[in-house]
């Protein structure tokens, strides 16, 4: 089948703060382009090793509470035996372990098949890169 699979790489300005970035709507988008209305799968990939991605609720505070979680469970304090960038970025990097940087999507007549209020998220705890990729993969 010609164009089973495509893929594209998005670069997401994250700041300097710690973010939940909801990426639904580029992935709407790229499904639109690519997708020619066929069911398949998407998958979404995070090339970094102090990110991941989320499906949660947005815009009603489940953002602010997972971060405040990842606060809870992976304190940004000198515990951590990873050291270098700013103090407590050790967590950073076993963010992965708790919040996968991948997630495989189902994705029927070219839609995203989402529960009602599920987004999918970005999830950036690493205040010292401000920018990430985001790779987009559809395969149908």
């Amino acid at each position: 089948m010609p164009d089973a699979f495509s893929t594209r790489v998005l670069d997401i300005a994250t700041g300097s703060s710690e973010t939940v970035f909801d990426l639904t709507q580029e992935c709407a988008a790229f499904l639109r382009e690519v997708s020619r209305g066929r069911d398949g799968l998407l998958n979404v990939f995070v090339p970094h090793a102090t990110a991941g991605v989320a499906i949660i609720e947005t815009g009603a505070g489940s953002d602010d509470d997972l971060l405040a979680a990842l606060h809870t469970l992976l304190p940004a304090d000198d515990r951590w035996q990873h050291r270098h960038g700013s103090p407590g970025h050790g967590r950073d990097h076993v963010l992965p372990a708790l919040v996968p940087p991948h997630a495989t999507l189902p994705v029927i007549g070219g839609e995203l098949k989402l529960g009602t209020w599920q987004s999918v998220c970005l999830v950036d705890t690493n205040r010292d890169n401000a920018r990430r990729q985001v790779r987009l993969s559809f395969l149908g």
